[in-house]
């Protein structure tokens, strides 16, 4: 049994429940962020599924600030890697290590789960004896009141929620592994991805090669406390998330199929629409040409109404100026999307070949993170 921390109260269950091993294990990896991960454990402490049922583990990525110290306050066990950060995947890694649960659950530091959260996991693992993992999705009240910021997370939250059941990747900002699938697959690969980007997704498409079954459950949720910038979204567009999930795709040979979630056909299509608009808006300068004028209008055109019914959802939930808005932050993610997939397929045979030598000095770099103290 794992230690708790000092100064733990735990609540009075019967002692049947308490001498029981817990069914979850809820892994948080944190990185200098104390406030953001206060308001995380205290939304963790608040779940209906009794203390007993779960233990919390935070991994620490070599912060410096006081992240530690709030931890030690209210986990049952704190993990310092020092020298980070190594990236949350190589923190993920680590806590799972030290998870005594039969189900690993993830959720990241600037997420607030629903009180709810833990226990439909549970359930949803003890229902499904089959299921190899399960995720949800962001509520539609994140914590910080900017327009990208709402913008951002409750695009997110349209996504997982139109499109609820079978998966073919992972979410780990709210999203649970059974352990013995984790560990058989390796965990998340900490030495092709230091940094925050598509780790999760990565891992998704390996559990379900793997023959087993991912589930996308949206009533599964939590408030993400992130502040999003427009350079931190461009930037992340672009180098986190277009340019490392065509690379993934390449790889698997998957690039021009069908796919989950962001790369649908239909979304391709928005994209490849948005290049053809913006060429024709250039040719149409340069040519003076209403023909080219036209043509990228109608490219636009079909681009909005084939987002109308995320338009009308947005224009229901935030208002019609909020939701008109949106369109020119749509119009920048295809864009970003398609010059992400196309450098990616440029530079694809370099990219594999440099991938191979860091994926051998990372390695090398985590054997040595984990023998430290």
């Amino acid at each position: 049994m794992w230690q708790r921390a000092p100064g733990w109260i735990r609540r009075q269950e019967p002692v049947s429940r308490i001498t029981e091993l817990p069914t979850l294990s809820v892994i948080i990896p944190a990185y200098r962020c104390a406030d953001m991960l206060q308001r995380c454990l205290d939304g963790l402490l608040a779940s209906d599924l009794p203390r007993s049922a779960w233990q919390l583990i935070v991994v620490d990525d070599g912060s410096g600030d006081d992240t530690a110290a709030v931890a030690t306050r209210l986990a049952d066990r704190v993990i310092t890697i020092p020298g980070g950060p190594h990236g949350p995947a190589f923190a993920r890694n680590r806590g799972a290590d030290s998870a005594g649960g039969d189900v690993l659950v993830f959720i990241d530091a600037d997420v607030v789960v629903a009180p709810d959260a833990l226990r439909r996991f549970a359930a949803l693992f003890r229902e499904s004896p089959a299921l190899g993992a399960a995720f949800g999705a962001y509520d539609t009240t994140p914590g910080d009141p900017g327009f990208l910021s709402q913008y951002r997370n409750l695009l997110h939250h349209w996504v997982h929620v139109s499109q609820p059941g079978d998966a073919w990747t992972f979410w780990t900002g709210c999203g649970a592994v059974r352990r013995a699938v984790f560990l058989a697959l390796g965990g998340f690969d900490a030495a092709r991805y230091r940094s925050p980007q598509i780790e999760d997704i990565e891992f998704g498409y390996r559990v379900v090669d793997a023959g087993h079954r991912i589930v996308l459950d949206p009533d599964i949720q939590g408030t993400h406390l992130k502040r999003w910038t427009l350079v931190g979204m461009l930037r992340s567009d672009l180098f986190d998330r277009a340019i490392p999930w065509m690379q993934l795709l390449l790889r698997r040979g998957d690039a021009f199929g069908a796919g989950p979630l962001n790369v649908r056909r239909r979304e391709k299509l928005f994209t490849v629409l948005t290049a053809i608009a913006l060429l024709g808006g250039l040719a149409a300068l340069v040519t003076r040409g209403t023909g080219w004028l036209v043509a990228s209008a109608v490219c636009l055109v079909g681009i909005c109404l084939g987002n109308a019914r995320l338009l009308a959802w947005f224009a229901r939930t935030r208002g019609p100026v909020f939701a008109l808005c949106t369109i020119p932050c749509r119009l920048v993610f295809y864009f970003e999307s398609g010059l992400g997939a196309a450098w990616a397929m440029l530079t694809y045979r370099r990219h594999a070949q440099t991938a191979m030598s860091r994926e051998g000095d990372g390695l090398e770099h985590a054997r040595s993170a984990e023998n430290e103290p």
